[in-house]
């Protein structure tokens, strides 16, 4: 009589063979994985640099990653792979990671910021016998705004005005936003001040091409020459004879605080009039920086071109243009002599450092009293054009 128990014997013998091939094959149980000990820093000399950004390289967008790389030497040796670095900033800013460990002697991680202004990180690293420290600090700045013009255009309305070749080349390039200082009786009006209908022809046409005009308004940098009603006057009389303009130049504006109340005054008064009118303020250099509160954009520059690539908000004690959006910020320069020297100062104003968005550059030896157009108008218009499109620029 054949036992029944066979069957179940083999395939309880079968079940423990599979059991230890997947044993073998390390199918039955999870192995933990492998981890690299920390690694130990050894005694000696110990050094750490921030290699990237580099220092012209400080001024970055808000809500953009920012890679940052330091170097770790020991001994004055690459530090050995796997060196770890702490990274710390404030609270509000993004570091990842914060505790980056070296490869070939550098570390990286990438910062983000939403907030606006000055931003230090500091990197640390120890050995067993050292410890080593660096500190970076970078400029946080509003979102980047694409390039304007702001184009002093003083010359004479009528007929073979510059205003013709100014509204021309706005059709030629209807993605470059541009606003116009139109400069009738010196930007002093009076009660008895009548309109020039030229300028109003000519303000009506350039209107055309979607861009703005606005008035030139004289101050005498608020010395008591013109008085506060004087000003007054000539906003009112310039609404009253050029109602298509969108706002005011106030020129000679003064850069001391002692002056500052004068100008705020000038400011809410044209707001009152619309709040929609925009107010640019020309001190011509960097002012103190509470007239952010007596302009929407202040010109922190009027001068040669050469003078303007020699400017340097860091290096005058000026980075709180950092806090204000590039559009904020605007120059005029002017003895840009060629079509490539106005390229140049161009493209230093589009740099985050210099964070300027209204620009004018002309062949002219002054704005002041420029009777013309660049004689590179169109070439000004296309550079900007270009870069704002991130294209290569027109030949000169």
């Amino acid at each position: 009589m054949r036992s029944s128990a066979r069957p179940y014997t083999h395939i309880a013998s079968s079940l423990m063979v599979l059991s230890a091939l997947l044993t073998g094959c390390g199918g039955a149980t999870d192995k933990e994985p492998a981890t690299n000990p920390p690694v130990t820093v050894p005694p000696g000399p110990i050094a750490i640099t921030f290699s990237s950004p580099v220092a012209t390289n400080n001024v970055h967008d808000a809500g953009t990653s920012v890679p940052l790389q330091v170097s770790v030497t020991v001994n004055g040796n690459p530090a050995a792979n796997g060196t770890p670095v702490t990274l710390t900033t404030v609270p509000s800013v993004s570091l990842a990671p914060v505790a980056p460990t070296t490869s070939g002697g550098a570390a990286t991680s990438t910062l983000t910021s939403t907030i606006t202004g000055p931003v230090v990180v500091n990197a640390t690293v120890t050995s067993t016998a050292n410890t080593a420290n660096e500190s970076l600090k970078l400029y946080i700045r509003p979102a980047y705004q694409p390039l304007e013009l702001l184009v002093p255009a003083y010359f004479a309305a009528g007929t073979s005005s510059p205003w013709t070749s100014l509204t021309a080349g706005g059709n030629s390039y209807p993605n470059v936003k541009i606003t116009a200082i139109a400069n009738p009786n010196n930007g002093v009006l009076t009660a008895t001040t009548t309109a020039n209908t030229d300028l109003v022809t000519a303000i009506t046409a350039f209107k055309s091409t979607h861009r703005k005009v606005i008035g030139y308004v004289s101050t005498l940098y608020g010395n008591g020459a013109r008085s506060e009603a004087d000003v007054k006057t000539t906003i009112d009389k310039y609404i009253e004879l050029y109602p298509g303009l969108e706002g005011f130049f106030i020129d000679e504006m003064a850069s001391g605080i002692n002056r500052l109340a004068h100008y705020e005054t000038i400011y809410s008064y044209i707001k009152g009039k619309n709040a929609a009118f925009v107010v640019i303020g020309n001190p011509g250099i960097f002012p103190d920086p509470a007239y952010t509160g007596a302009a929407d954009a202040l010109v922190t520059f009027e001068g040669s071109a050469a003078g303007y690539q020699a400017l340097d908000p860091q290096q005058s004690s000026n980075t709180w243009v950092y806090s204000q959006a590039n559009t904020a910020q605007a120059m005029l320069t002017h003895s840009a002599d060629t079509c490539t020297a106005m390229q140049e100062t161009v493209k230093y104003a589009n740099l985050a450092r210099l964070n300027t968005g209204l620009v004018f550059a002309t062949d002219q030896t002054t704005n002041r009293s420029a009777t013309a157009l660049p004689s590179y108008w169109t070439k000004l218009l296309g550079t900007v054009d270009a870069l704002n499109a991130g294209r290569t620029l027109p030949a000169c």
